[in-house]
Parts: C-alpha cells; sequence; structure tokens
C-alpha cells in the first residue's frame, strides 16, 4: 500500500491517508462509512489519463481497478452490464465475442468506463455524440453506502446530472452501457493542406462516419484521418507494420523529435515541418476499436475545448496562427461531436467542435494554454472535464444553460461535500 498517487502524464500528484483499491461494490460502502466517521473526503480513480487536479485529495482515493467485470450481457438488446473500473480496451475485446462494440471511441482506450464518461471523453463524427452517450443506466453509490440506479426513467435529472459528473455525486460503481452490433471500419489517413480541409469543411465532416486531423503551427499540411463503417471483413494489419507505423515512427521516432524541441526550441519550425510531411498515406481495415484506438507513449499536458461547429474554420485558423508564437512540437489535434443533453457535457445542446493543444513534458505549458483559453473564451468555449483549463465556476456558469439544475443533484446527492475537492470547488463551486 502506498500513500501517493500519481496520474499517466506525471504532472498531477497527491499523498491521500489511503489508497484503497476495493473489489466489490460492498467494500466501497464500508471505505465510505469510515471515511464519513473520519470526516474525510473521498475521490476516485480511474486510469489517471486527466490532465488535471480533479481527483486530487488527501482524505481518501477509491482505485476502482478490481472492479472491471462484465456482469451481464443481453446480445439481443445490445445492453451490457459493466464495473465502473473496466477500460475501454478490456470492455471493447470482451464484447466483441458477444458481436457487441461502441459505437465511437477516441484515440486513447486505456481509461476506465466510470473515468471516461464523467469527463466527458469523446472521439469524433458529426452524428455521434460523446462516449458517455452509450450509457444507459448508471449504479451510483451515495456517502452512506446506498445505491441508487439513474436512468431516463428512474430520476431524469439524476441522469441528466450524473452522465458527466466529475466524480461529483457519488462513487459509480457499475453502468449498463447500450452498444451498437460489432462492425469493421476503414481507417485511412492522408496529408491534406489545412486550407484545403477548411475551404470545404462541411463536407468532410458530414460524408465520413468519423473525420479528424493533426495539424502543426508551422506546417501548411495537416494529417487526416477517416474512419467509415465497410461491409468487408476485418484485415489485422501485420505485427511488424503496426510496430513500425504505431510504436517506431509515432511514438518513439515523435518523441526524440519532441526532446530535440525541448533541448533547442528554436528547431521547432524545422520539425513540425518534417512531422506533417512525414504523414503519408495509410489503410487499416479492422474492428472499430483497433482502427480508433493508437498507442499513446509520449509524455505530454493538454488543453482542449469545445465550441459550437459553426465557428469551426475560424478558431482553427486563430489557434493555429496563435500557436507559431509558442514553443511546443507537439500537434493541434481537431475532431467534431453530435451535441447531446447532459447538463454538463461539453457539447450539451449544439453541434460541437473540440480543438485540442498540447505542450510536450518539461516544456511550459501555462503561457501557451492560457492564450489558447482567451481564444476559446472568444467562442463561448467549453472545456473538456479531464484537460487543463483556467476556468472556475463564475467563468463556466453562463456557458451552460443547465448549470443551476446540476448544481440542485449535486445538493440531493452529496449534502455535506463528501466528493469535492479543490478542484470540484474551483470549476463547480462548493456545495451550498
Amino acid at each position: 500500500m502506498t500513500n501517493s498517487w500519481v496520474n499517466w502524464a506525471g504532472d498531477q500528484q497527491c499523498a491521500p491517508a489511503t489508497i484503497a483499491t476495493p473489489r466489490t461494490a460492498d467494500e466501497v460502502a464500508e471505505l465510505l462509512g469510515r471515511a464519513g466517521d473520519a470526516g474525510q473526503t473521498v475521490r476516485v480513480a480511474g486510469a489517471g489519463h486527466s490532465f488535471t487536479d480533479a481527483v486530487l485529495t488527501d482524505g481518501v482515493l477509491l482505485d476502482l481497478r478490481n472492479l472491471n467485470r462484465v456482469l451481464d450481457v443481453d446480445a439481443a438488446t445490445g445492453r451490457v452490464r459493466v464495473e465502473a473500473g473496466i477500460t475501454l480496451n478490456a470492455a471493447s475485446n470482451a464484447l466483441h465475442e458477444h458481436g457487441l462494440a461502441f459505437p465511437n471511441l477516441g484515440d486513447i482506450d486505456v481509461q476506465t468506463v466510470a473515468g471516461a464518461t464523467a469527463t466527458a471523453t469523446h472521439g469524433t463524427g458529426g452524428a455521434l455524440q460523446n462516449l458517455s452517450a452509450a450509457l444507459h443506466s448508471i449504479e451510483l453509490m451515495l456517502a452512506d453506502g446506498s445505491r441508487v440506479e439513474l436512468n431516463a426513467e428512474t430520476d431524469p435529472e439524476g441522469w441528466r446530472a450524473a452522465r458527466v459528473s466529475v466524480g461529483a455525486l457519488g462513487v459509480v460503481t457499475a453502468a449498463t452501457l447500450q452498444l451498437v452490433p460489432s462492425f469493421v471500419l476503414e481507417g485511412v489517413e492522408r496529408p491534406v493542406p489545412v486550407e484545403d480541409i477548411l475551404a470545404d469543411l462541411d463536407s468532410h465532416i458530414d460524408t465520413n462516419d468519423h473525420f479528424e486531423f493533426y495539424m502543426f503551427a508551422h506546417s501548411p499540411v495537416a494529417m487526416t484521418k477517416r474512419n467509415n463503417a465497410v461491409d468487408l471483413a476485418e484485415q489485422p494489419r501485420g505485427k511488424a507494420v503496426d510496430w513500425f507505423a504505431d510504436m517506431l515512427m509515432s511514438n518513439y521516432t515523435f518523441d526524440a523529435l519532441c526532446k530535440l524541441g525541448r533541448w533547442q526550441p528554436r528547431l521547432v519550425p524545422l520539425i513540425h515541418r518534417g512531422a506533417a510531411y512525414a504523414g503519408s498515406y495509410r489503410r487499416q481495415v479492422d474492428r472499430s476499436y483497433r482502427v480508433f484506438a493508437s498507442p499513446r507513449l509520449i509524455r505530454f499536458t493538454e488543453m482542449e475545448y469545445a465550441i459550437p461547429r459553426e465557428h469551426s474554420a475560424a478558431a482553427i485558423r486563430e489557434i493555429k496562427e496563435l500557436s507559431t508564437r509558442f514553443d511546443t512540437p507537439m500537434p493541434i489535434e481537431v475532431r467534431w461531436v453530435a451535441p447531446d443533453d447532459a447538463f454538463l457535457s461539453p457539447a450539451t445542446g449544439r453541434d460541437t467542435c473540440y480543438i485540442a493543444v498540447h505542450q510536450y513534458r518539461g516544456m511550459a505549458y501555462e503561457p501557451y494554454f492560457r492564450a489558447c483559453e482567451a481564444v476559446f473564451d472568444k467562442y463561448n468555449g467549453r472545456p473538456h472535464w479531464g484537460k487543463r483549463h483556467f476556468q472556475t465556476a463564475d467563468t463556466l456558469r453562463g456557458r451552460y444553460p443547465d448549470w443551476d439544475r446540476f448544481a440542485e443533484v449535486r445538493r440531493r446527492f452529496d449534502p455535506k461535500g463528501r466528493f469535492s475537492n479543490g478542484y470540484l470547488n474551483r470549476v463547480l463551486g462548493p456545495v451550498d
């Protein structure tokens, strides 16, 4: 048992009084009882892929990695009951055997189901919502150890709050997912000039199931990725091809270039141009979850904002131009999602463009991120709850039409603030 916790990026850490890894919901309830008796706050850690201080606590930290089972599968309806600590990757592999898949995933799938949905983690697809939309029902454990099952019928307000809750309501111990039949994706990557993309942006988004691109501040070329469902047999790539593309080039070689940029910032423009032009045509036909996600070994920190889709091109151009004034060897990532109705979803009520900026480990991120945030603010941007931002409850309240409704559910479920910490008090406000 250790008394320290650190996130994946290595830039958030805390020393809780207790770190516990319960194996059952009953053990979670017991731990909550002890925390209540001791007057300690409680936070829950998923896979540690948040770049914020959302998990940090000096009280009790619950690590749910051992609550990782598939509990029930109904192949006829596509509904699957899982424990909250199962990762997206583990769930995808297990459920493929039952002919089921997530309708959408991001480019990283090592997060837990509970952590990914609580922070409104997303993939890309103009007609597809973020990952929390795959939730059909949630088992939420409150501070007194009692459990409530939340869905659209049992508690509509609680349901819309709990789907994206940043862990503010209680401990999610299990969830029922609404999945789709397994499908094969054709993923095509190719370089395209940024201005060519922006000149016909709606066509790129609307004629592909999933469209995204990476661009570098100092290069006119972006690497586009189009994933579309196809009626073809899966064609897994050979291990050597996978290793060369996903490990050697995308991780080891690019990590070396980032180290070079950190050592000699004046080389960043050259690195950008080389990295952008190094991308070439790639095609992959495989199970959906294998095409969606790729290994990510490079350590970095990240800011990502959701802005109204209609401002996509203008904001992308501004962020690209602004980024030329800062030293970061990392790319800018752009994706799109459909609206949903979760109270705190960054995509609630509007078609959304997500723009993510990154900084390599060991390099100053705050001046760059603050400059980018000023652009996102101009477009009424909402931050990804698992990524860095400098907002407060006062600056965020007006950006979410259902902010006060979430606050009311929070007061109902956690009136004593048992699940609060510094991050939640700052970005959501203290429990009244």
